[in-house]
Formats: C-alpha cells, structure tokens, sequence
C-alpha cells in the first residue's frame, strides 16, 4: 500500500492535475490518503507527482496513523477497538467506518529541502521506505 502526501497547495495548478488529486482525495496540504498498489493508482501518482510525495507504508507506522489521525464520520476519535478494524478495511480495500483521509501537520523540525523540487533536490516524487519518517514526524 502507499501513503500518499499533498505537499504543494493548488495555486496555478492546471485542472487535468486538479481533477487526479480531487480523485486521490487530497483536497488540501498536509492530506494523507492510503492508496493499493494497482495500475490505476500508479497512474493517478505519477499525473500528480509534481504535488505529493508517495512511498509504502509500514504496519507500524499504518497503525500509529489510523490510531492518532483516523476519525469517524463526526469527527470523533476512534477507540482500540475499531482501530483494528480500520486496519482491516484499509488493508482489504474497501474503507467505510472512517474517514478515507488523515489531516497530518506540517513535520516536526521542517521540511529538509525544498518542497519545489523532486526527491534528490527537493521534497516531492517517490520516497519507498522513507515516507514512514515523514509520517512519523507530520503525526
């Protein structure tokens, strides 16, 4: 599975990539969705790639999001119980007891790069492994 980042915010961004990122859910900065790894997600990453950074995600850190970010419809935390049940339906697919994106705050310590440019200049693009620090730090 990947874990998906808007970084950028949508000031002059053409409407073929705002319509992609309205589909992932990433309506705003600082938006985390938890997409399968298929053909249709690659694509949709990769028409957005100027925008977010992606890579895939661990269990533990899979389970630190869904247990502090993930809410219910009505915005009410989740207790241990249906964290585990959320881990379930993320890791099926089909997600209907919470809210399919997590508001994350802006990393701990900063940004290391720039955010403009891609990964071995920037912050944005393909992370793999790293994008469980960067989880662990917006958490």
């Amino acid at each position: 599975m990947y874990a998906v980042i808007r970084l950028r915010g949508c000031v002059h961004v053409r409407q073929d990539i705002a319509k992609t990122l309205e589909l992932l859910r990433l309506h705003r900065k600082m938006h985390c969705v938890i997409l399968p790894e298929n053909n249709v997600m690659k694509g949709m990453i990769r028409k957005a790639k100027d925008y977010i950074t992606w890579g895939e995600i661990s269990d533990e850190m899979l389970y630190k999001l869904v247990a502090k970010r993930g809410r219910k419809p009505g915005n009410n935390r989740l207790n241990e119980n249906e964290v585990k049940a959320a881990i379930e339906e993320i890791k099926s697919g089909k997600i209907k007891s919470i809210k399919p994106v997590f508001r994350l705050t802006p990393p701990s310590g900063g940004f290391k790069k720039s955010i403009k440019y891609s990964i071995p200049k920037g912050e944005l693009g393909y992370r793999g492994a790293a994008i469980n620090d960067l989880l662990e730090r917006m958490i």
